[in-house]
């Protein structure tokens, strides 16, 4: 028996603390779209942050659950609106909705209701923009007692080259891995892998651009290739087997943690390592990612630190983890202090 509801939603424009450069693109602010949904009793809410590189941004996303408002106010359960919606952000928003709102209503925790085991922090990657060598070995100092960095780099060979043996200079303690972002053709793979293996790093992430994907065809990387744009979905993932290494899940790709499980075990099953990233935003969104890194092998979960304001009660970092309390997702409210 399904429950009608009440489908709020707001648009809300999440402000960096310093632009953000990654190959392609400069960020200084998140538009974003935060779901609540109610049945009179409880409540649950959820933040889409889009896929900018699929132009899924806050225009796209409110029109996405303006079309699906009156599928979403018949009550779907979270199988029912993976057939009601696309993948992307709207989808994601409304997904972490119904995850919360049931978890409220059963008094059961989100992650109990997934079939995970009690949750732990997770170590997590904290991301460097691109920047001048100079100042991202200094930022990478600044970080502190952390466990791993990735690095964004942006298609240009020796100056990307010349980023990486900076950082790993001020850093030699850490875990290193590079995002590219689909920068690279497939006949700079060579140099760039020998420069990375230099520098130690432990994964490439997104060498070529999404429709490349065959020219990984027969190409042995000595460090694990991690898909991103490249895994957008469920779909996706048989076409990655011998070709990459690593799936990169994102909410907002895939249109939240119910898809983002199944491609978890989708790819564990095809011999695939995981890893959680994020598209950015704040500890709304971040608090579903959370718990699908309980079950992955690699960790982004930083896209808090980036913002001028979080929400509040916030995800906490410290000495190189990510914890975020299931009262402030996903459980009963956890008030601030």
């Amino acid at each position: 028996m399904t429950t009608s509801l009440t489908f709020g939603v707001t648009a809300e424009r999440l402000e960096y603390r310093n632009p953000f450069r990654i190959s392609g693109y400069v960020f200084d602010k998140l538009d974003c779209v935060v779901v609540t949904l109610s049945d009179g009793v409880h409540s649950g809410r959820g933040e889409g942050d889009g896929v900018y590189y699929l132009d899924d941004r806050q225009p796209q996303m409110l029109a996405d659950l303006e079309r699906a408002r009156s599928a979403i106010e018949a009550g779907p359960n979270r199988a029912d609106l993976r057939k009601i919606m696309p993948p992307g952000g709207a989808r994601n928003a409304v997904d972490a909705a119904l995850w919360e709102l049931d978890a409220k209503r059963t008094g059961k925790p989100v992650w109990a209701l997934a079939g995970l085991e009690q949750p732990r922090p997770v170590v997590t990657t904290f991301t460097l923009g691109a920047d001048d060598p100079a100042v991202m070995a200094q930022k990478a100092t600044a970080f502190g007692p952390i466990k791993a960095i990735k690095v964004k780099l942006t298609g240009d060979l020796d100056l990307d080259i010349a980023r990486v043996a900076a950082i790993r200079a001020a850093r030699p303690d850490v875990w290193l891995g590079v995002d590219a972002n689909q920068g690279f053709v497939v006949g700079e793979l060579d140099a760039l892998v020998e420069a990375m293996v230099a520098a130690k790093v432990s994964l490439i992430e997104q060498p070529l651009a999404r429709g490349r994907e065959a020219d990984l065809d027969g190409y042995a990387s000595p460090i694990p290739l991690a898909a991103d744009e490249s895994a957008l979905t469920l779909d996706d993932v048989p076409a990655l087997v011998g070709r990459f290494d690593v799936v990169n899940i994102k909410l907002d790709k895939c249109g939240g943690l119910t898809e983002g499980l199944m491609i978890a075990r989708a790819a564990r099953a095809a011999g695939l390592g995981v890893m959680v990233g994020n598209m950015g935003g704040s500890t709304l969104s971040m608090a579903p990612s959370f718990l699908l890194g309980q079950v992955c092998d690699i960790c982004d979960l930083d896209g808090p630190i980036f913002l001028a304001n979080d929400r509040d009660p916030a995800i906490r970092y410290e000495d190189g983890t990510a914890w975020c309390d299931e009262r402030i997702w996903g459980r009963e409210s956890l008030a601030p202090a």
